[in-house]
């Protein structure tokens, strides 16, 4: 072979390659990328896989109405394997490295805080789907799922109101989001008139599985004289023990009602709930609503997973909004840009499936209707009780004394996420 003929077969080799590699560009360019940052495996793999699983139906459905100004939607997913640390990496994979336009992720609110500084630092763009602790609002996070006066607040009035509640145990998992729950709701109980003697509070790790002698505990609590109810924060899969232990030891729902802010469809998918009827769960939406857009969801769920038996629950609900108040920012704004959308975004109304609308508000939380729900044998909830229309999620609690003075509104010229109406000063992040 000569080494004319070598070379040309070097050069178009090398032509090939370049042509391979510039296409290879070019579709990147014809894609938007949408970070999916949810466990598949480890203690919360229980509760996340499942939104992994709706944003890519989500992102499917959208592709299929011709994606987003003009380009197909690209997932990007990856799995922090429940391990707080590692989210903080992944997440600034999911922003550096795939340059994704958005990113939908997280349950726990220690692997929220981990995230932070990694949006914070690079102006991503996150929608946290599940209920929080508040006492947070940061311009590159959008809070979907429920603040305390969402969640928390309205069902401890409805055990302390409709149910005659005067005991507490205030029962959760040990990090951020029980701990400042239960601050929260130990204030309020306070400042409702309940003793420090009625109120019991109890922690357990993550993935904790012998619950014997807690239960016995709360039993022996119960046995005061008073009605007692217990505010459960438990999350992951040390919910399965944790309810299989109440069956046990004879702890109903007529003797000591749990209402949980942690658990829903999905969790009671995976154990048997005869001995659970009666018990309650507060969320912003459950499966048994019945309207059409709630309908249409649950059909486009079922061919999706192509499993009759699967459920829905509320984080999901909160992606399906959060997702759909993207699109129409973005479609609003003309563009994924970052910065553009947190300026859209503010004011944008979606449907939600409790029936009406959310909006996104200037401090990032959203509007949502307040559901308790009874379990009832099937593993579905039963409504028994809700808000008569949508309440605004709180960035920071009216209960606690660092906070009762604090405002967050995005909008400019406050841009601040934690302005002090006493000072008149914003002592967080500002733009």
């Amino acid at each position: 072979m000569s080494s004319k003929i070598g070379l040309t077969k070097i050069s178009l080799s090398i032509g090939l390659a370049s042509g391979l590699f510039v296409s290879s560009l070019v579709q990147a360019e014809d894609t938007i990328k949408v970070g999916v940052l949810h466990s598949l495996s480890g203690t919360m793999a229980i509760s996340e896989t499942t939104l992994k699983d709706t944003m890519l139906m989500l992102i499917e459905e959208q592709n299929k109405k011709g994606g987003l100004l003009g380009k197909k939607l690209e997932p990007v997913v990856v799995d922090p394997a429940s391990n707080w640390p590692l989210f903080a990496e992944k997440a600034r994979e999911l922003l550096s490295q795939h340059q994704v336009a958005a990113v939908f992720g997280n349950w726990t609110s220690v692997s929220r805080k981990s995230v932070l500084p990694v949006f914070e630092e690079l102006n991503g763009l996150l929608f946290y789907p599940v209920q929080y602790e508040g006492e947070e609002s940061s311009k590159n996070v959008f809070y979907t799922g429920a603040a305390p006066n969402q969640q928390a607040i309205p069902a401890v009035d409805y055990l302390m109101n409709d149910i005659g509640v005067k005991r507490w145990v205030l029962a959760g998992t040990d990090y951020v989001y029980p701990r400042t729950t239960n601050k929260i709701l130990e204030a309020y109980l306070k400042d409702k008139g309940v003793s420090e003697g009625d109120i019991m509070i109890n922690y357990t790790p993550f993935g904790h599985s012998d619950w014997q002698s807690i239960v016995s505990d709360i039993k022996k609590f119960g046995s005061a004289g008073k009605k007692t109810a217990v505010v459960s924060t438990i999350n992951g899969d040390a919910n399965v023990p944790f309810y299989k232990e109440l069956g046990n030891q004879g702890v109903s729902a007529e003797t000591i009602p749990v209402v949980a802010f942690s658990v829903g469809e999905e969790e009671l998918s995976g154990i048997d709930t005869k001995p659970l009827v009666g018990h309650l769960a507060a969320w912003n939406y459950f499966m048994s609503v019945d309207n059409e857009a709630n309908d249409s969801f649950i059909d486009a769920w079922h061919a999706y997973i192509k499993d009759e038996n699967r459920v829905t629950n509320d984080p999901m609900e909160a992606h399906y909004i959060g997702f759909n108040m993207w699109v129409k920012a973005v479609e609003k704004a003309g563009t994924t840009d970052a910065s553009a959308v947190q300026e859209a975004i503010i004011g944008v109304s979606v449907p939600n499936l409790s029936g009406g609308y959310s909006a996104m508000m200037p401090n990032h939380h959203i509007t949502k209707p307040v559901l308790i729900g009874e379990i009832q044998d099937d593993g579905q909830f039963v409504t028994v009780w809700q808000t008569s229309g949508l309440v605004a999620g709180d960035a920071w609690s009216d209960y606690l004394p660092g906070s009762k003075d604090l405002i967050s509104d995005w909008r400019m010229p406050l841009a601040c996420g934690n302005y002090n109406v006493k000072t008149g000063k914003c002592s967080g992040q500002n733009f």
